[in-house]
């Protein structure tokens, strides 16, 4: 029998007071692709940077066409035919669209000594026909779309296909958590053309589209891989049950738990405008309430909820909270006023990465940690070690930095800080965008803590299914618009088709 293309025997990995990774092993074969699923915290976020030369394994090793390779770099991992396109992306913004495909391969365009930019725009070109983007390569990535940098992403790694003789193996760390269907449908016939040249791990929390994309899956849960199975054969309720040892729940929503709001009014806007974003938005929102915003992307609302934030400032319209009109400057004026904004990019804009994760829960609320100038650092740990617990965050301590955690629980991270700010209102931008079944449980448990308690939520949701099953009202949005407004109480929720017909 050949050799796979890629073969992981044995490897464990330890940090202080936790086993990341404990005795895994599986194999890709040549054009094939394999789906890598688990909880957050399950080990594939180590699994993936021990194969991209980040971390080194205690024990075990990478085989690549049976031959064990070192990976002590990312460039060594590249030059072994494994390539990574990160679910948080590694683009470098400032630089074009062609210097982010060659990054680290300038030398291939070399003449004289300089850079040839027009065979690498050349090269960058053939790159960006094979995932169907039409854009110069020499653009700044800065001027594209969290999608488009996506596609680039991609772009980069296939460029592996015109470097390495031997097997190209892509790691593709949740590729499709900020494309609209149209573009996952693109991917997915990009990857399957490419199976001839190629094999991918497919890591994904949407387990239909792991189904829909993989020949074979391997569950990973604490640390381990408990089952490999044909995708053919599995269904999105037997992974589940695997990722988390348990059923999923028959109330995934928790819509029993949603409350009824109350009359009392905490934010409204009227006439709300942002030139070239969103315009003549209006509507209120009441204590308990959560208001679901459906829109494809561009349709305006990711704006909105950053202008409701204090992120960017409207050019026309009013807007009040808590009963007093507010204009905001900068966005610690909205926490001020008592409105949060959990953003979807949480790594970049959500956390202090180098921070603790103690450090990182109370600092929307470091005043009250406070005394006479001194932070009372004891305080601050007793408050984190109750959120850790309350929300289930798995960390070594309260003490560890945010950024090690894994997505979904950097992203329980963000939500305790808000809690602990005591906001009145929270603007949810794809919460669960990224994080697995388990995790997203636990945050639906907590927008449903959140209304009981009164507070009021604004929601963009992940899925149609997501903001349909959490909200009590939906506005859809569309080129900027609210084009339509639908109740959405437990038991007679609106059909999926019912927001579609409005979006698009």
């Amino acid at each position: 029998m050949t050799a796979p293309a890629l073969e992981i025997r044995g490897v464990s990995k330890s940090f202080p007071g936790v086993k990341a990774l404990d005795d895994v092993s599986f194999a890709i074969r040549r054009g094939e692709v394999v789906g890598l699923i688990g909880e957050n915290g399950a080990g594939k976020s180590t699994l993936l940077k021990i194969l991209n030369g980040v971390y080194q394994p205690d024990s075990g090793g990478i085989f690549v066409d049976g031959r064990q390779v070192s990976v002590s770099s990312p460039r060594q991992a590249f030059d072994s035919g494994i390539a990574m396109v990160f679910q948080e992306q590694s683009i470098l913004p400032t630089l074009t669209v062609a210097e982010n495909i060659f990054l680290g391969r300038e030398e291939e365009f070399l003449r004289f000594g300089l850079i040839s930019r027009t065979r690498m725009h050349r090269a960058a070109a053939e790159e960006l026909k094979k995932v169907h983007l039409d854009i110069a390569p020499g653009m700044r990535c800065a001027e594209l779309s969290f999608a488009a940098r996506q596609m680039v992403e991609i772009a980069k790694a296939l460029s592996l296909n015109s470097r390495i003789k031997g097997d190209v193996t892509i790691l593709l760390d949740e590729p499709t958590s900020v494309l609209e269907q149209k573009e996952v449908d693109l991917l997915f016939r990009i990857i399957r053309d490419l199976r001839d040249r190629a094999s991918f791990v497919f890591i994904s929390h949407r387990l239909e589209e792991v189904l829909d994309i993989s020949d074979r899956v391997y569950v990973m849960r604490d640390g381990k891989v408990v089952k490999e199975l044909p995708s053919a054969s599995a269904t999105v309720k037997e992974l589940h049950q695997l990722m988390v040892g348990r059923q999923l729940h028959h109330e995934y929503y928790r819509e029993a738990r949603q409350t009824e709001p109350s009359a009392s009014v905490v934010l409204s806007c009227q006439g709300l405008t942002r030139a070239g974003a969103f315009h003549d938005v209006g509507f209120s929102l009441h204590e308990g309430e959560v208001l679901g915003i459906a829109g494809v992307v561009g349709s305006g609302r990711e704006e909105l909820a950053r202008c409701l934030a204090g992120h960017v400032r409207p050019d026309a319209g009013a807007l009040t909270v808590g009963g007093r009109p507010v204009q905001y400057a900068a966005p610690y004026e909205a926490t001020a006023s008592g409105v949060g904004l959990v953003p979807a990019e949480r790594k970049i804009e959500g956390l202090v990465a180098p921070f603790s994760v103690a450090e990182n829960m109370t600092l929307a609320a470091l005043p009250k940690f406070v005394a006479r100038g001194v932070i009372r650092f004891a305080a601050e740990l007793d408050t984190a070690r109750e959120w850790i617990g309350r929300l289930k965050i798995k960390t070594p301590s309260p003490e560890t930095m945010a950024g090690s955690l894994s997505g979904g629980n950097q992203q329980k991270v963000v939500l305790a800080k808000w809690r602990i700010a005591g906001v009145k209102v929270l603007i949810l931008d794809h919460p669960t965008r990224g994080i697995d079944v388990g995790a997203k449980e636990d945050v639906y448990d907590l927008v449903r803590d959140m209304t009981a308690e009164g507070l009021a939520v604004i929601l963009l949701g992940d899925t149609l299914e997501e903001v349909i099953g959490l909200s009590s009202r939906i506005l859809v949005m569309k080129d900027g618009a609210i084009t339509a407004r639908l109740e959405s109480p437990p038991g007679g929720k609106p059909a999926q088709v019912d927001l579609l017909k409005h979006m698009v």
